[in-house]
C-alpha cells in the first residue's frame, strides 16, 4: 500500500509543479485538467500526511516503551500507544478505500425497477413495501424521483413499478440493490397464522450513453412501434415503444413501459448497454473478479440477496458475513438504509483492494 501511496505522492508533486508552469497556466484547458486532477488527489495526500505523523508518533512511543526504565515515562508511552493505535488503524483503512479505483458509473442517475416475484398477491404487497422503503431513502438523499411506469397489484402493492432516480452519486449507493429480495411474514389473509415466503426483484440500471461503452451509434438499429397491451387508447395510437438492436453482437433490448418515447429510449438503451457489458464481463472474468462478484453479488435477478424477516424483526443481507449482515427491520423499512449500504460498500472496497494488491 505504501509503495502505491509514494507513487501517487510523486504524481501529486509533479502536478503541483505543473500548476506553477507558465506554459500550462496560460493554457486554460490544460490548466483546468491539471487542477482537477490535483484537487482529486488532495484528500488522499492530506490523509497520507496525517497517517505518517501518527505512525511516527506511534513508533516513537513504542521505542520509549522498549528502552525507557522510568516507570512514569513507560506509563505515558503505554497510554500514548493505546490512543494512537486505533487512530492509525482507522486512517489506514481510509487510505485503502481511497486507493480503490472509482467506478466510473458511480455518479450516474438510474432506472430503478421493482417487480413482484413468487408469492402472488403477497409478493405484490411486498413490492409495494419495497417501493415505499426506497422512496423514503431517495427523499432522505434529496434525489429526484419520477415514476416511468406502474402496474398495481390486484389487492395492493405493485406487479411492477419503474422509476427514474436522479441526483448526486445515485448509482454508487444503489448498485448493490439489484437482485431478489425475499420476505417472510404472516399475510393478513392467513387465518392460521402461518409464515409465508414470497419475493420481489429489484433491477438498477445506470443511465449511460453508448459512447461511454465504446458502442458506436451507427452500430445500433432503432425501431419504434406501437406498444400493445395495457395503456388504453394512447398506447395503441402512438409509436412510443422503442427497440434497439446492436448489430455487431445481435443484442436486442426494448421498452414499452412509458407513454413517453423519450423515456422508453432511456430504458431500452440502459438495458442494451447492460446486456453488452454483462457479456463483456463474462468473457473477461478472471478468478479474482469471480471472487469479488461472489462477495457482493452479480445483480442477477435469480440471486437472493436479502431476506426481510417480519417475525424476527430482522433484515439479513446474504452477501455479508458475521454480525454485520443483520439489521433492524423496523428501521430499514422506514428507509434507513445508510448502514446497510455502507456495509456493502466496505465489503466491495475490501475485495477490490485485495484484488488490486494481488495483481
Amino acid at each position: 500500500m505504501l509503495d502505491k501511496l509514494v507513487a501517487i505522492r510523486e504524481k501529486y508533486l509533479h502536478l503541483e509543479e505543473q500548476l506553477s508552469d507558465p506554459g500550462i497556466v496560460s493554457d486554460m484547458e490544460k490548466s483546468k485538467r491539471v487542477n482537477k486532477e490535483y484537487k482529486k488527489l488532495q484528500p488522499m495526500m492530506e490523509a497520507l500526511g496525517k497517517y505518517e505523523r501518527l505512525l511516527a508518533n506511534l513508533n516513537n512511543a513504542r521505542e520509549i516503551l522498549s528502552t525507557e526504565k522510568d516507570p512514569e515515562m513507560r506509563d505515558m508511552a503505554k497510554e500514548e500507544i493505546l490512543d494512537l493505535e486505533p487512530q492509525v488503524d482507522e486512517i489506514e483503512e481510509s487510505l485503502k478505500v481511497m486507493l480503490v479505483p472509482k467506478d466510473p458509473e458511480d455518479e450516474k442517475d438510474v432506472i430503478f425497477e421493482i417487480r413482484s416475484g413468487t408469492g402472488g398477491d403477497e409478493a405484490a404487497l411486498f413490492a409495494g413495501d419495497l417501493y415505499r422503503m426506497y422512496l423514503r431513502y431517495f427523499q432522505s438523499q434529496g434525489w429526484e424521483v419520477e415514476v416511468v411506469d406502474e402496474n398495481p397489484g390486484t389487492v395492493g402493492g405493485f406487479a411492477k413499478i419503474v422509476l427514474e432516480v436522479s441526483g448526486e452519486n445515485v448509482y454508487s449507493k444503489l448498485k448493490f440493490e439489484s437482485g431478489a429480495h425475499r420476505v417472510q411474514r404472516i399475510p393478513e389473509t392467513e387465518a392460521k397464522g402461518r409464515v409465508h415466503t414470497s419475493a420481489a426483484t429489484v433491477a438498477v440500471l445506470p443511465i449511460l450513453e453508448p459512447e461511454e461503452m465504446n458502442i458506436r451509434k451507427e452500430d445500433i438499429r432503432t425501431d419504434v412501434f406501437r406498444a400493445s397491451g395495457a395503456g388504453g387508447q394512447h398506447v395503441n395510437k402512438t409509436e412510443s415503444g422503442v427497440r434497439f438492436t446492436h448489430l455487431p453482437t445481435g443484442v436486442v433490448a426494448e421498452s414499452t413501459e412509458s407513454r413517453s418515447q423519450h423515456k422508453n429510449r432511456d430504458i431500452a438503451m440502459g438495458r442494451l448497454i447492460q446486456q453488452i457489458r454483462d457479456a463483456q464481463i463474462n468473457q473477461q472474468q478472471s478468478a479474482l473478479a469471480s471472487q469479488r462478484r461472489s462477495l457482493v453479488g452479480s445483480g442477477d435477478r435469480s440471486e437472493k440477496i436479502r431476506t426481510y424477516n417480519w417475525p424476527q424483526n430482522r433484515v439479513t443481507d446474504h452477501r455479508l458475513e458475521g454480525d454485520v449482515k443483520n439489521f433492524n427491520l423496523d428501521k430499514v423499512v422506514e428507509g434507513a438504509l445508510e448502514e446497510l449500504i455502507e456495509a456493502l460498500t466496505i465489503a466491495d472496497n475490501a475485495a477490490k483492494f485485495q484484488a488490486e494488491t494481488a495483481s
